[in-house]
């Protein structure tokens, strides 16, 4: 059960949390099967089969990799989903959460499994850099796990996992928040599907507004004061 009250950090997932890109990786990587002669995946089985490691997720669309190696069909993956970058828009009401919880002291950071030149690239692009005390990516283009990262992280701030809560959208980031002892809130509107993410046990909503009622805020009452 969440304590909204205890909260005084959020360490935040970026692709498909805040971001809306689930969409955009499933559009880049079908360009990418097409290419090989490779059967196409629809959003809806894309996020029921894709995860960490990201090597597992390649085999499950039928690469052979043993043909050609993991880290040449990732980085064409990468290199694509890097010219169209731009194209993914920040999910409905991001803003208005993080600063609204910014002004009741709770502060921000990210923790993400994309690379973190790229992370920093969109993240100044979608002017939200202000928001966070930290941005913390990988420097490692072949995403296995950001804990060691995380961990990192929480020592380096001195952080109580009693006052945080870790926001996510996928099995990895609940595994995530175990390994750093906080509590964990997963949005089913990015990479993974509803039916996944409940299999955790973690709490589980919908869509970005839905937090503002788990710390009892009028969202109409953000929409106003932003006018």
């Amino acid at each position: 059960m969440l304590t909204p009250y205890q909260y005084k950090h959020i360490i935040w997932d970026w692709n498909g949390t805040l971001l809306n890109d689930s969409w955009l990786f499933v559009d880049v990587m079908n360009s990418i099967l097409k290419n090989h002669n490779m059967n196409t995946i629809t959003v809806e089985k894309y996020r029921k089969i894709f995860g960490f490691p990201v090597e597992d997720y390649y085999k499950k669309l039928g690469f052979d990799l043993k043909k050609e190696s993991f880290q040449k069909s990732g980085m064409e993956f990468i290199q694509a989903y890097k010219k169209r970058r731009y194209e993914a828009e920040l999910h409905p009401m991001v803003n208005s959460i993080l600063s609204k919880l910014l002004s009741m002291k709770i502060t921000h950071s990210i923790l993400s499994a994309q690379h973190q030149a790229l992370l920093d690239d969109l993240t100044t692009y979608y002017n939200i850099r202000e928001y966070f005390i930290g941005i913390n990516g990988l420097n490692d283009h072949y995403a296995r796990s950001k804990v060691n990262k995380g961990i990192e992280w929480m020592k380096k701030t001195g952080l109580d996992a009693n006052m945080v809560l870790f926001i996510g959208d996928t099995n990895h980031d609940f595994e995530v928040a175990q390994a750093l002892g906080t509590d964990c809130l997963l949005l089913s509107h990015g990479h993974h599907c509803h039916t996944r993410l409940i299999q955790t046990g973690a709490p589980v909503v919908c869509e970005m507004e839905n937090i503002f009622h788990i710390f009892a805020i009028d969202p109409a009452s953000v929409e106003a004061s932003n006018n």
